[in-house]
């Protein structure tokens, strides 16, 4: 086992542990320029190490009571819809195209570290609002936030936990705790989903990705501790200018 082999799966693994789904966005940039994956073997084995590792801490919080298996269910199925066709349009995407796409959802997701928390309130408003209500009106959006969500997935290999995470608030009435459960478990199913639209048409390392799941899911349980030290606040500003210094460099080597 190399020594760049471990260290980015502890890297991978401790900003899952920190930053929940989200951190997925990682895995991707970490086999592609640490491990010199060829970039559709790099995105679809990120699909498979995701929903590994997502899966696990979906069942801790699970356990805990955090996780909406109905919500799970509508999301987790369209999401499954999408990734997979995400998956099937990715094989015939041309490399630079996936990796545009993903350096401006890498902007995206640092965009929403980085607003302020303003923003955050006016999600929690909107939540309370949905709870005084009828939500399962909104089922329907949820469905088709699942589909979207799902393509951009199995296109550029990310679990799109940031971009389930406030559907879940906004179109669920779900508070953060459970919104981030339950974004967990589907992650998990979506990531499979688009794991299975490359395996056979893509060249897939297996031993390398089991290796680096073991130490992702290792590193995850460090992140989950460091999680608990530091302050949320903190924790989304220094991930969203980690973002933007990833995704500069990805436009600068790959794209430009």
């Amino acid at each position: 086992m190399s020594v760049a082999l471990i260290i980015s799966g502890l890297i991978t693994g401790i900003v899952l542990g920190v930053f929940g789904s989200g951190g997925s966005i990682v895995t991707t940039p970490a086999l592609l320029y640490m491990l010199n994956v060829e970039p559709k073997s790099a995105i679809a084995m990120s699909l498979g190490i995701v929903g590994i590792t997502a899966t696990i801490t979906a069942f801790q919080h699970w356990r805990l009571g955090n996780v909406n298996l109905k919500i799970t269910a509508v999301f987790g199925l369209f999401g499954v819809i999408g990734t997979y066709a995400g998956a099937r349009i990715g094989i015939f995407t041309p490399v630079v195209i996936q990796l545009g796409v993903f350096a401006l959802v890498m902007y995206a997701a640092a965009w929403k570290m980085l607003k302020s928390e303003p923003g955050h309130k006016s999600l929690g408003s909107a939540a309370a609002e949905c709870l005084d209500g009828n939500c399962d009106l909104q089922y329907m959006h949820i469905a088709f936030h699942g589909i979207a969500v799902g393509v951009l997935t199995g296109i550029v290999g990310v679990g799109g936990g940031f971009l389930i995470i406030p559907s879940l608030v906004l179109l669920s009435g779900l508070s953060m705790k459970h919104a981030i459960g339950t974004s967990l478990s589907i992650v998990a199913i979506k990531s499979f989903a688009g794991f299975a639209g490359y395996v056979d048409a893509i060249e897939i390392d297996y031993q390398l990705m089991a290796g680096f799941s073991v130490i992702a899911i290792l590193g995850s349980v460090a992140g989950s501790m460091i999680s608990q030290k530091i302050s949320g606040e903190k924790l989304k500003k220094g991930f969203g200018a980690f973002l933007i210094l990833v995704a500069s460099y990805i436009i600068l080597k790959s794209v430009i």
